[in-house]
């Protein structure tokens, strides 16, 4: 037991620590982006990713996954914000996490075997579509030295490993304009502080102060389903991927628990729910974090940052930001699998692009999926009777 401990938690202890601390650096964004959209101060999601990071170390199945608050999940939470407040958003995350939690106690990650490949690789390749499109907006209105930093990031993330592999490349690349950013006069660039005034207090846990009532129940029970629903759906999909991408198979039963755990806790100390990131867990793990030392150091420096090093945060430069979000967007998507289009049965390549278009279409990862499942079961079940009609032909 010691020796497997060991495995998971504390093997190539250098390249998981800086892989963790690059993924950090990815997570500030997105987190403040998933504040705004569901309609609640950036602090909120902040506390949330990492009590949700640090908790899925522990507790999840897949090591080397990363899980924080989500866009797919944060949509879902708006009209709830805006029409009763926060305090029923932290009790419909309770309540998510309990869902997930029965989820992986009733063993329901098996039903991942019936989501094909083809679906999958649609899943990814419009993940990365969407990651893609979110990082335009950053450019409205900026000058040309917003592309030049762009541009300089990408050089940094791809010709520094040829000659240099100690520290990643998308850390070194972060650096490096942050520094370039503090050299240069004022104007040229947005940063961190520019989207979120990043103020740290430690957030008390409490129950959520509401009316215990059927009421109150039905008004958070379809929001927490729906947030359970979609948290099931991106995790166990980016834990396939990343299953695939280093070669193991871990527990998705072990997985929905570690969810339930982790937003359960996360709703009592007044966060939002959350799932795994495809985007950051193919950070972590293309930069050696293959073990639950790398998710827990990306929570224990995210929580440094922010109450420590909160002037540092602020004037890390978005462009350097997108710059590493578009390498990872050109990492995810499966090229393979355009080039292999006409190579694969037709319903499969109809299936993989029918996902990708509702996806990216609806910006609803979840309603992509259960299509491309759906048409999947149901050109299954049509194969036997054309092979009826055919022998009583």
């Amino acid at each position: 037991m010691l020796s497997k401990w060991r495995q998971t938690h504390l093997s190539n202890v250098r390249l998981n620590v800086l892989a963790g601390i690059t993924t950090v650096l990815a997570l500030i964004p997105d987190s403040l982006a998933f504040a705004f959209i569901a309609g609640v101060n950036p602090m909120v999601s902040l506390y949330s990713t990492i009590c949700i990071l640090i908790l899925i170390s522990f507790f999840g199945g897949r090591p080397g996954m990363v899980s924080s608050t989500a866009g797919s999940m944060a949509v879902l939470m708006t009209a709830l914000v805006a029409d009763h407040g926060l305090e029923y958003l932290f009790a419909a995350t309770v309540l998510t996490g309990i869902i997930q939690f029965l989820m992986g106690v009733f063993r329901m990650g098996k039903l991942m075997r019936f989501v094909p490949q083809s679906v999958v690789t649609g899943f990814v390749n419009s993940l990365a579509i969407l990651i893609f499109l979110s990082q335009l907006r950053y450019f409205d209105g900026q000058a040309w030295p917003m592309y030049a930093m762009v541009a300089g990031t990408l050089v940094i993330i791809y010709l520094l490993p040829r000659w240099f592999k100690a520290i990643p490349s998308p850390l070194v690349a972060i650096v490096a304009m942050t520094i370039l950013y503090a050299l240069l006069p004022g104007g040229h660039f947005q940063s961190v502080g520019d989207l979120a005034d990043i103020k740290a207090s430690i957030p008390l846990p409490h129950f959520p102060d509401l009316p215990m009532t059927w009421e109150t129940l039905w008004t958070i029970l379809p929001i927490s389903l729906s947030l359970a629903i979609v948290g099931y759906s991106e995790t166990l999909l980016t834990q396939t991927m990343i299953d695939k991408e280093t070669g193991e198979r871990t527990s998705k039963d072990r997985e929905l628990r570690g969810q339930g755990i982790a937003n359960t806790v996360t709703g009592f100390i007044g966060g939002m729910a959350g799932c795994a990131l495809v985007a950051e867990s193919v950070i972590n793990v293309k930069n050696g974090g293959r073990t639950r030392l790398s998710t827990i150091v990306a929570g224990v420096v995210l929580f440094v940052l922010i109450f420590a090093l909160a002037d540092v945060v602020a004037a890390i430069p978005i462009a350097g930001l997108v710059g590493v979000m578009m390498y990872v967007c050109v990492e995810i998507f499966d090229w393979k699998s355009v080039a292999n289009l006409r190579r694969v049965p037709l319903i499969d390549a109809i299936i993989m692009v029918l996902t990708v278009v509702i996806v990216v279409w609806t910006d609803n990862l979840a309603l992509g999926v259960i299509v491309g499942v759906a048409l999947h079961l149901l050109t299954k079940l049509a194969q036997p009777m054309r092979r009826t009609e055919e022998l009583e032909g």
